[in-house]
């Protein structure tokens, strides 16, 4: 099978890069042929604001230079994975006009939020869904902290809806949790053409029999992510078991200052994934006490790979994939007392810890293996193709009436 796949670099690396590089490898590995497009973020430096909002809403040089691809390389299916801001819903444009199937993942609420994580001000916001207009995104500017740059988005994303580019010219949307999907048919996709595929990880790590003592963190240092939380917790409680932490982000300085004042936490900074395994092989509990939705955090997926148990904030797809006593504990988000709680709970019952571990390393091993992706995948494109042959004979039978 020949597929084109599009996808659009943020400044910042993230975990949509890593799915976009991790599913076309699979493709290739099952011995299909995958024609990349891609575009970085990099160059917004280089356009002026209004180049940038006319590319925001219809990128011209990206629909015909995608026309000419498809031409050239005839692919059997687009599957996109981001296309703003740069690459535009023009590639739509650029597959329906060369009558190719389209597939697009979505990692985010970008279609139901100007900022993509219905986040705002340190609390969940959904004050945009189902809103005809999304106004309040202006207001509160909540792309890029500017007026201006928000109703760019909004421009876009209302103008789209208006010209039925989301419901006509996608033909399968893949959202990685039902709760994303919730959301998106919340804010207007048609429940029909959205499903759900989750993420994967290629781990072949083997649980170990034996867990160490401390607590996990692994994620961006960000408030969305929890992190003033927990390290509230540590702070405030002298009884709780060593604390690890990987990663970085802005606040990194909160983080060294906590480990300054004390020797139970650790902060050892990015890590590569072999880094992080090992790190999980030996861990007691995952910690993620994330206080945004989420779209399907990889760290809980990989935590499942290595047989750890989680204890995770009681919050939009974490939530959804943490079973509270069977494969992990949920606390109250943002609670940093609750959360201490449910440490001390897990250190002090390791058996029941090893068996949540456990169901979740099952859980791993019937839904987030390649191989499964795979075949997710195959099945997505085949709904695509049959979902575009049908609506072209649909408007092939009016035409004739």
């Amino acid at each position: 099978m020949r597929v084109l796949v599009l996808h659009n670099y943020y400044q910042q690396p993230g975990g949509e890069d890593q799915i976009f590089a991790a599913e076309t490898r699979l493709l290739e590995a099952h011995g299909n042929e995958v024609i990349r497009f891609t575009m970085h973020n990099d160059v917004i430096r280089e356009l002026g604001p209004l180049h940038a909002a006319k590319n925001l809403l219809w990128n011209r040089d990206v629909y015909a230079e995608l026309r000419g691809l498809i031409r050239k390389t005839r692919p059997q299916v687009m599957h996109s994975h981001n296309t703003f801001p740069l690459i535009s819903p023009a590639a739509y444009g650029a597959a329906r006009d060369e009558g190719i199937p389209v597939v697009q993942t979505l990692q985010n609420f970008r279609l139901v939020c100007a900022n993509a994580f219905l986040f705002r001000e340190a609390k969940i916001c959904e004050d945009c869904i189902g809103r005809r207009v999304m106004w309040p995104a202006v207001w509160h500017r909540c792309y890029r902290g500017s007026a201006a740059a928000s109703a760019a988005v909004i421009a876009m994303l209302h103008y789209h809806r208006v010209r039925r580019t989301w419901s006509e010219l996608v033909h399968l949307y893949l959202a990685p949790t039902e709760f994303v999907r919730g959301k998106l048919i919340e804010g207007g996709l048609p429940p029909e053409k959205v499903r759900v595929k989750p993420n994967f990880v290629d781990w072949n790590c083997v649980p170990p029999t034996n867990r160490g003592k401390y607590m996990l963190f692994v994620g961006r240092l960000s408030p969305e992510k929890g992190v003033r939380t927990l390290l509230a917790a540590w702070s405030s409680r002298s009884d709780l078991p060593p604390l690890r932490i990987l990663g970085d982000g802005p606040l990194r300085g909160e983080v060294q200052r906590t480990v300054a004042q004390s020797s139970r936490v650790q902060w050892l900074g990015h890590r590569s994934g072999e880094e992080v395994q090992a790190q999980m092989q030996d861990a007691s509990a995952l910690l993620f006490p994330s206080e945004w939705y989420e779209a399907q955090p990889l760290v809980v997926i990989e935590a499942y790979a290595a047989g750890l148990a989680v204890i995770a904030s009681a919050i939009g797809a974490a939530a959804s994939l943490i079973e509270p006593g069977r494969t992990g504990l949920l606390h109250a988000p943002g609670e940093w007392a609750d959360l201490a709680d449910k440490v001390l709970w897990a250190r002090e019952h390791p058996n029941e810890m090893r068996a949540m571990g456990a169901t979740g390393r099952a859980r791993f091993e019937e839904r987030y293996t390649p191989a499964i992706n795979y075949r997710l995948l195959r099945d997505a494109y085949a709904c695509a193709a049959a979902t575009r042959r049908d609506l072209g004979s649909r408007t092939q039978s009016r035409s004739t009436v």
